[in-house]
């Protein structure tokens, strides 16, 4: 987005931004975040944002003219979208993730009247999922960080959008097909549809954490507590659909209805918002701040230096960076794929045999990553020590080992020492309580560590880390499913 810019030399947007969410506004009536706005001719040419301090308008000669100040977030419009699209990055991998009956039910045997005895493919499925999820979001999270820029920001968000959710109309409609005949093509149709569409997941979540680190850290908590909250909703639709005792194919054909409808409103509120004059503001600060460089030839002299690079801001992130990567690779070594064989101690009642599992390890573990997330945000403790933050990630490795003396069926080569509920739901609590507090607070941390002109790249990196950590656990626990089997 390119903007004119005054011909004044001033300078149009000051480094340390620290906070916008106390800003007021020039002109409530005019464009003060209002949804409508089409332009960009009211964006002020100088502001302070989270001071009181501004300069008078060009055209005021000094006298008693308004002051433009940055817009705000009217309605906190903007922040509710962000938190929509935060959930909508992870959508479509919650929604694959918790239609674990009707995965069941897909590669079921048909030959045999035993349904309780799981397949291979049965016992293996989360474990597939969770490569075919990963190795594209890394894939493209790490394509983003180092070539995002090459494509225009519109381009990636709507088109990311709009290809998730032509594969979720494919999903749904192959819920309606009788696929027992063609076991195998349906798993390879399935695995390459999780493929495709966390390739554009990812592409769509770099760029939606190089967006949040333009902002205050209260945007970036949106985005990633909106995606534990895209896991509740998953959670929570499951067990609402399950609650019908419909069959399983008529329930997710529910389900993946309702993941399409969300994506579709996603992809409508984004395009709204981009519209706004406080969108507009912080996304073009950098594109501002070059047009004014540009006007003055000792500053334009001095703009290769204020580029950002990929080393000094790795230099500065680091440890952040290893944090959000160690975080994910120990929950995706054993979330969701060994936790779904985790069973009741009891059966024979309806919570033991049909709630248990969509409860305790889908509802309950998004459930405390968001609450985690959300503590995260209110509290920002540590985030301004990166070691700390690393120590606290080592020492949740421990949850690893306990959760494999757990009551997994079918019995595996670990000795089950721990047989009751109550303790692994206590476990799979502080599990993904600590899974969303280190994830958020990594991830606030790593832009507040860098320049201005960094915070894109930074957090794109983090995106980047995140998906490699990813990657990293599925690849575990893929080797812990084959020591279990």
């Amino acid at each position: 987005m390119d903007y004119a810019t005054a011909t004044t030399h001033r300078p149009l947007l000051l480094e340390d931004e620290e906070d916008d969410s106390e800003a007021t506004f020039y002109d409530e009536t005019n464009y003060a975040g209002s949804i409508n706005a089409g332009s960009v001719d009211a964006i002020p040419s100088t502001a302070v944002v989270g001071t009181r301090t501004a300069r008078r308008t060009a055209d005021d000669g000094g006298g008693g003219g308004g002051l433009r100040i940055a817009p705000v977030d009217k309605y906190h419009f903007n922040y509710a979208v962000f938190y929509l699209l935060g959930m909508t990055t992870l959508l479509p991998w919650n929604f694959f993730v918790t239609s674990e009956e009707y995965w069941h039910y897909k590669f079921r045997n048909v030959t045999a009247n035993d349904s309780s005895v799981l397949t291979p493919r049965q016992i293996e499925f989360q474990s597939d999922l969770n490569i075919a999820a990963s190795i594209p979001s890394t894939l493209f999270l790490l394509l983003n960080a180092g070539f995002g820029h090459l494509i225009s920001l519109p381009v990636r968000m709507v088109g990311s959008l709009v290809l998730m959710f032509a594969i979720f109309i494919g999903t749904t409609a192959l819920t309606l097909i009788d696929t027992d005949s063609w076991q195998d093509q349906f798993f390879l149709i399935t695995i390459a549809s999780v493929v495709v569409v966390n390739a554009f997941s990812a592409t769509m979540s770099g760029g939606l954490f190089g967006i949040a680190g333009q902002f205050s850290s209260d945007y970036m908590s949106a985005v990633v507590s909106g995606q534990a909250l895209g896991g509740i909703f998953s959670a929570a639709a499951d067990i609402l659909a399950l609650s019908f005792g419909a069959p399983p194919t008529s329930t997710a054909f529910v389900f993946f209805i309702v993941g399409t409808l969300v994506l579709l409103l996603t992809l409508i509120m984004y395009i709204v918002m981009s519209k706004t004059l406080f969108f507009k503001y912080h996304t073009a600060s950098r594109t501002l701040m070059k047009s004014s460089m540009d006007v003055d030839g000792l500053t334009r002299e001095l703009l290769p230096r204020q580029e950002p690079t990929f080393w000094g801001v790795l230099r500065k992130i680091w440890l952040y960076g290893f944090s959000e990567w160690l975080v994910f690779v120990t929950t995706l070594s054993i979330y969701p794929a060994v936790t779904i064989l985790v069973g009741s101690q009891t059966r024979g009642h309806p919570w033991n045999d049909v709630y248990f599992l969509p409860v305790v390890n889908y509802l309950l573990f998004n459930t405390g990553d968001y609450i985690g997330r959300v503590c995260a945000g209110m509290f920002e403790w540590p985030s301004h020590s990166p070691f700390l933050i690393s120590i606290m990630t080592i020492a949740r490795i421990a949850f690893v080992p306990t959760m494999l003396l757990c009551n997994i069926q079918p019995h595996h080569n670990f000795p089950i020492m721990i047989h009751s509920d109550y303790i692994f739901m206590a476990l799979m609590a502080g599990f993904a309580l600590s899974n969303g507090y280190i994830a958020n607070i990594a991830l606030i941390g790593a832009p507040k560590s860098v320049n201005q002109q960094e915070k894109e790249m930074a957090s794109s990196m983090m995106a980047a880390f995140l998906g490699v950590g990813l990657a990293c656990g599925s690849t575990v626990s893929y080797m812990i499913i084959e020591m279990i089997k």
